[in-house]
């Protein structure tokens, strides 16, 4: 049975029925009107002296020089998503160079799988002066350095010639320094590579054959190398990345004073200004360089910011570090003493468009470890540069 409502009540309804209507239109009214407040904003802030921050463009990627350019290797890296690296270095010709043949081979190869070959690395590794293959730069003798410099000079040809743009190298004497490893069971008996400044001065170990060599005689014979270098890379257009020494250490330790120490900020600075050229910098190892920070956290921005908006980055080596000057272990992308993720910012708001680099990674007894920390740091990274990239 149907209910049949009194005039009055059926006035009373419509009554009311007409008021949430109004209410509704006028909610939606009021929707309307803060939207149009919020474009009016938005077209006002757009207006000369009020610009709209834009997103950055970010370049930057993962890139690696572990493994060389092996079948192997390429798989492994295209599997983890890496496409751009630093092939190691071609054949070497006695007392000639590189072989083209064999660079044009290796960016070939990479192309299959489509990587980019972006890097080499210079004989003037990070060995130290007994092992290095070409001693004589750094020691200063004359003429053997002369002919060694005139080798570099054919491999920077070399990978001008073949597409390769930039090319990673060290000015040291000593070699990277470290004193031993401390485990961490609470990430799996992983070991970290450690350096103890105390536990280095007890072992008492001798000058090197280089003997006592300060920091102007550094400058000096960087300066008579990249004397002759810098016009040849200008030529080809291939950028020369210095890798700072490792670690930054106190004045004349074991007779040597290293050029970025022991402020490391001022020998970046110095190095940096030694040339006006856009293929002079440096491969810019961010755990070396807090390695010689007492507080990397803070620090390490502005050292990014200055040597950024220079444009004197060329290839960044991404790890962390427990610690700083003087005592340290070299740990995983996310438990060390940096937030990486603050420092990825600060790379992209200078622009930085190159190789984003896993460096030394932590120990472990299991064959396929080095493997395995790569591949976490590989994944690290790029969920780095993708957060950076949304923002």
């Amino acid at each position: 049975m149907n209910k049949i409502n009194h005039p009055e009540e059926e006035r009373r309804i419509l009554e009311r029925r007409n008021f949430f209507k109004t209410l509704a239109a006028g909610s939606v009214g009021a929707i309307v009107l803060s939207s149009s407040k919020n474009v009016s904003a938005i077209v006002s802030s757009s207006k000369p002296g009020n610009p709209i921050p834009e997103k950055k463009k970010v370049l930057m990627k993962v890139g690696c020089q572990s493994g060389g350019t092996t079948v192997e290797n390429l798989e492994f890296k295209a599997r983890h998503g890496v496409f751009n690296i630093d092939g190691g270095a071609p054949k070497y010709i006695e007392g000639v160079g590189w072989d083209l043949n064999d660079s044009l081979a290796k960016k070939e190869a990479c192309e299959k799988y489509g990587i980019s070959l972006d890097a080499y690395h210079l004989p003037l590794s990070s060995e130290g002066i007994d092992k290095v293959k070409f001693p004589n730069i750094m020691l200063g003798k004359s003429p053997a350095r002369d002919k060694e410099i005139e080798i570099i000079q054919q491999m920077i040809s070399v990978a001008g010639k073949t597409g390769v743009n930039c090319l990673n190298y060290n000015t040291i004497i000593l070699p990277i320094l470290r004193t031993g490893l401390t485990l961490d069971p609470k990430r799996g008996n992983a070991s970290y590579n450690t350096w103890n400044y105390k536990v280095a001065l007890a072992k008492n170990e001798p000058l090197t054959i280089a003997g006592v060599v300060g920091v102007d005689t550094m400058f000096e014979r960087i300066t008579y190398l990249l004397d002759r270098l810098i016009p040849v890379a200008e030529e080809y257009k291939v950028r020369l990345a210095n890798h700072i020494a490792d670690p930054p250490t106190h004045e004349g330790f074991r007779g040597i004073t290293r050029w970025n120490s022991p402020d490391i900020f001022e020998g970046l600075k110095r190095f940096a200004n030694l040339y006006d050229s856009k293929y002079h910098g440096f491969n810019l190892c961010l755990g070396t360089v807090a390695e010689g920070l007492k507080d990397p956290k803070t620090e390490i921005l502005p050292i990014i910011k200055w040597v950024g908006e220079k444009k004197k980055i060329f290839n960044i080596h991404f790890r962390n570090i427990k610690g700083g000057w003087d005592n340290f272990q070299e740990v995983y992308p996310d438990n060390g003493d940096m937030n990486l993720y603050t420092v990825m910012k600060a790379l992209r708001d200078v622009d930085y468009p190159y190789l984003i680099m896993p460096d030394h990674v932590p120990h472990h007894a299991d064959p396929a470890s080095q493997n395995q920390a790569f591949s976490f740091a590989y994944g690290y990274i790029k969920a780095l540069i993708q957060a950076v990239s949304t923002e």
